[in-house]
């Protein structure tokens, strides 16, 4: 069985982001990029799968411009298999990462696909869901746990009220939360081997896939500073506050 993850570059986590002057986006110039730490994540799980034997074969994948080859080799240097790169330009928007993912899908017949639940640059949370239906494959979202045996799968996800196992037939659509496992450290060996993994390019175009935006964002404000706090003698006194503030 072929497992398939898709990852994304994004601003690095510990980075603290900041908006351009303008509004028109954020500032990426001289910051790290990574990997998406959920899609590293669904990474990790594919590779546990592969070691375990209920897989043969690990591709990641990422639609984007060339930029993101830096992610897929972090990808490869954990263990993938394969890479595969989507030339984008300009945002891709999530029905379009998820119609470029179907065609991949199409080509390589993979039995499982793997993704982070969200990307934690739009948190827009959408492309496993739409990917799932353009597929009319089963889905499991936010998933903390995963068993795959055979041809069929159960996931364990993380909802509002606490867990909810499901059984799910494969192929399926599997997007992961934070509690599935902990990444592994990619060791400077495993760096080197990454660069003789192939790693294919192809054109969004070439897919037959329209990038065009369904919405367009208008600005970009960064959050409102934070009000400084205040001590307080009594509960009284604390809940005036409160009132003054009109959040009680």
């Amino acid at each position: 069985m072929k497992i398939l993850v898709g990852i994304k570059r994004v601003v690095d986590y510990n980075v603290r982001v900041r908006v351009l002057p303008n509004g028109s986006g954020v500032d990426t110039d001289g910051v790290k990029m990574s990997v998406n730490p959920f899609d590293e994540i669904a990474l990790e799980e594919a590779l546990r799968l592969r070691e375990a034997g209920k897989a043969n074969e690990v591709i990641v994948v990422s639609i984007g411009s060339e930029d993101c080859q830096q992610q897929l080799r972090t990808g490869l240097a954990m263990g993938a298999d394969r890479a595969i790169q989507v030339n984008a330009t300009g945002a891709v928007q999530p029905l379009a990462a998820a119609r470029a993912l179907l065609k991949i899908i199409e080509r390589e017949q993979p039995g499982l696909v793997l993704l982070g639940k969200q990307a934690i640059d739009d948190d827009n949370n959408q492309t496993g869901q739409m990917l799932a239906g353009l597929w009319g494959r089963p889905q499991a979202t936010f998933a903390s746990k995963l068993d795959v045996d055979g041809d069929k799968a159960t996931v364990i996800r993380e909802v509002d009220a606490g867990l909810e196992t499901i059984g799910i037939d494969l192929p399926a659509v599997v997007t992961v939360d934070l509690r599935l496992n902990e990444p592994r450290f990619v060791k400077l060996p495993d760096i080197m081997k990454a660069k003789k993994k192939p790693l294919d390019v192809l054109q969004l175009a070439e897919l037959g896939v329209d990038n065009g935006p369904q919405f367009s964002v208008e600005k970009y404000n960064p959050p409102p500073q934070r009000q400084k706090g205040i001590m307080v003698e009594s509960a009284e006194q604390l809940v005036q506050e409160l009132k003054n503030r009109g959040l009680v």
